[in-house]
């Protein structure tokens, strides 16, 4: 086949969540946004649920009434954004829990859905969503007289374990709860691993989950398998790709193999990423065009059928070092015509 295969391992999610789920002596959600970091909420939300996860986050209503059309009734879905105009009847009809991040927020979530359960996120210091110290005081007593289910933020710098920053938001989120009796939630993967000190009630991972950084214990989930279109011999001299950013200064063999920027392999790792055959690291070699890499094969003595991008000898993160960005990216970015297997 000439696209490349990706194949997502269910039970290594399941072993992450397991994983850090012993780490807490508190209950542990699932962030399942983004489509389960790209990887499919269909096949990873039960997945998850299987496991033990009966909380799960998503960054907005639709993913909430997407995933609770997968989960069916029971598992609490969580939503980041909050309560956007419009949202209303979806949060109703699928049973959904806005994450409150504004005092405008709130007068709709009571003015149109009076009643109906929601949380509250608050701002600790960094200052993306949530609400401010003094809005918080302002409205507290209102929002504890609802049905409110949860009290979060969100912490910057959790996967640096000695930034400062950690311990002013530890703080911060402290003072702001005082004698709160929703349960509290600060950490997601990075807060896990500072310590018992950032569980509170709820932790909600995210990205360890899906193998990867900060959590270094996590098992590999994905593994990503490029056919190889065509081998060629390059003289001395002669260039590859693009720009002819490629000087071959040797004879050289070129594998040419099905992917590219347009199945999210980030044009900016050409000229510093890797691909592997049977764990031997092989150099990709001029530009990452839309549809093709360009690999440097001379020290194979055979001609692979493909190659491999990210497994078990190249993490998410590792790949995502070769372009200069984080392995976030790298998942949520994986193209929509791979041919995927799920195992597990």
């Amino acid at each position: 086949m000439t696209t490349a295969h990706l194949t997502i391992d269910l039970s290594a999610i399941a072993s992450n969540w397991q994983a850090l789920n012993r780490l807490t002596d508190c209950a542990t959600a699932a962030v399942i946004k983004a489509d389960a970091y790209g990887l499919g909420i269909e096949q990873v939300g039960p997945a998850l649920a299987a496991a033990g996860a009966r909380q799960f986050f998503v960054a907005a209503t639709e993913e909430g009434a997407a995933l609770r059309r997968v989960l069916g009734p029971g598992p609490e879905i969580l939503i980041l954004s909050g309560h956007m105009p419009g949202d209303a009847p979806l949060l109703q009809q699928a049973d959904l829990v806005p994450m409150i991040n504004s005092v405008d927020q709130l007068l709709v979530q009571v003015e149109a859905l009076p009643g109906h359960h929601f949380g509250v996120q608050l701002d600790s210091g960094m200052n993306r969503l949530g609400m401010e110290p003094a809005e918080w005081a302002a409205l507290r007593d209102i929002a504890e007289a609802q049905d409110l289910r949860l009290v979060m933020s969100h912490l910057a710098c959790a996967d640096e374990p000695d930034h400062p920053m950690n311990a002013a938001q530890l703080a911060s989120f402290k003072e702001m709860v005082q004698e709160v009796h929703a349960p509290l939630s600060l950490a997601a993967t990075g807060g896990i691993l500072l310590g018992r000190d950032y569980h509170f009630d709820l932790t909600r991972p995210g990205v360890g989950l899906y193998g990867g950084l900060p959590f270094v214990d996590a098992a590999p989930v994905v593994t990503l398998d490029l056919p190889v279109i065509q081998i060629r011999d390059v003289e001395p001299g002669e260039t590859v790709g693009y720009g002819n950013t490629f000087v071959a200064q040797r004879p050289t063999r070129i594998a040419t193999v099905a992917a590219g920027y347009a199945d999210g392999l980030i044009r900016a790792m050409g000229g510093s990423a890797t691909v592997t055959c049977d764990g031997q690291k092989l150099p990709v070699v001029g530009r990452v065009s839309m549809d093709m890499l360009t690999i440097d094969v001379t020290a194979l003595d055979h001609a692979p059928a493909q190659l491999q991008l990210l497994g078990q000898h190249q993490s998410v993160d590792t790949v995502a070092g070769f372009a200069g960005t984080i392995g976030y990216e790298i998942l949520t970015s994986l193209g929509a015509r791979y041919n995927r297997t799920y195992i597990g």
